[in-house]
């Protein structure tokens, strides 16, 4: 377990994506003495290392950079999308190394043995030793408790208070499991090896079957009191509108979500199995894919304005589907939030749109079991 000067150094590494020992200096305000001493520290243990990295224009001495070694700690993460069980074993830089794809079986006791029984069959063949391992990530669209052990209740799975964290431990012999929202752990993710490594504040929205989101404030994942931060979904837009799965009426999920999206399509006789399609026949001037794809992208708009005035981010991460996301529901959500927004705060918070392919949850949820142990109170 790293010390509180340690992670600050390691934190930093991170964020900087590389530093040198003047870099840091320069950035916590300590010696150059007691920086070295530090990391000569994380050296011996193996989890920075050193290069070289020539001078800017690449003339003079070389400069000394340190990043965290890509063996420092391994993890594997754990991800349910609409109805895949993604299992990935990653590295310390965040790198996937295996990769496996599964049908989830049937029931927590089955599903439990499963996971414990492929954990096992990964370690075996990555020849990594067990000792190695920091722990296993889960990342779920539910609301997590604030201890990250229990999912408290997923709409998606079906689930009520169900202690997942100590399930896996203990079918896998102790080792450390910790459970994240899905969301909240791509946030994680991307503060410590993605887009927003730079960003003291962010939040970030994920758009697929399911609406998340998560704050990222002075660097810091924000969880709230009781580990509900987030919950964006359930947040009413309509009042009275469309029962949610949640089981209130008028949720965001209920009007902008891709399984609401495509829903409204069936009932307007659409047959759509994808935004691409919708946006398709929206360009056409298809009335009704034109009034599916607004109202979502009308909800979802107010949606993120609402999320920019209660935070006031530097930036807004959108997580969409691997489709394009710059068709009329793209449009539309912009002018929302534009029209949502008090007129001093438009157009000061950048949109940066991130891709997600099918691991990406999955290696979410390992950067999650890392960030646990390297950053405990994370």
């Amino acid at each position: 377990m790293l010390n509180k000067l340690q992670q600050q150094i390691v934190s930093l590494v991170c964020n900087e994506d590389g530093a040198s020992r003047a870099d840091l200096a320069r950035l916590t305000g300590m010696s150059k003495a007691a920086i070295g001493t530090i990391v000569k520290e994380l050296l011996a243990d193996g989890i920075l290392q050193e290069s070289d990295i020539p001078a800017s224009g690449g003339q003079g001495r070389p400069s000394v950079t340190l990043s965290l070694a890509p063996d420092a700690a391994y993890a594997i993460g754990i991800s349910f999308i609409d109805n895949q069980l993604v299992m990935v074993l990653a590295n310390g830089k965040g790198e996937i190394l295996l990769e496996r794809n599964l049908i989830p079986a049937s029931g927590i006791p089955p599903l439990v043995q499963q996971l414990a029984n492929e954990i096992a069959a990964m370690l075996e063949q990555s020849a990594i030793d067990r000792q190695h391992l920091m722990g296993v990530g889960l990342a779920l669209s539910a609301f997590i408790d604030a201890s990250q052990s229990v999912c408290v209740q997923s709409a998606l799975m079906g689930w009520h208070q169900v202690p997942l964290a100590e399930l896996l431990s203990k079918a896998t012999g102790g080792l450390p499991v910790v459970v994240e929202n899905d969301t909240r752990a791509l946030a994680i993710h991307e503060k410590t090896f993605g887009l927003l490594r730079k960003q003291d504040s962010a939040v970030v929205i994920s758009h697929g079957s399911g609406i998340g989101s998560a704050a990222v404030i002075h660097g810091r994942i924000w969880r709230g009191a009781h580990g509900g931060a987030g919950e964006i979904a359930h947040c009413t837009i309509v009042p009275a509108g469309k029962p949610c799965r949640c089981g209130k009426r008028g949720c965001l999920d209920t009007i902008a979500s891709l399984t609401a999206i495509f829903e409204q399509a069936r009932m307007e006789g659409i047959d759509a199995t994808s935004l691409s399609e919708l946006e398709a026949m929206a360009r056409k001037g298809h009335s009704a894919a034109v009034h599916i794809l607004h109202q979502a992208g009308d909800a979802l708009g107010m949606a993120i304005a609402n999320q920019i005035h209660n935070n006031d981010p530097a930036a807004i991460m959108l997580a969409h589907q691997p489709e394009h996301f710059q068709g009329l529901l793209n449009t539309v959500m912009q002018q929302a939030i534009e029209t949502n927004l008090l007129p001093g705060m438009a157009g000061k918070t950048p949109l940066i749109y991130r891709a997600l392919e099918p691991n990406s949850w999955a290696l979410a949820a390992a950067s999650v079991a890392i960030i646990h142990v390297l950053f405990p109170e994370y």
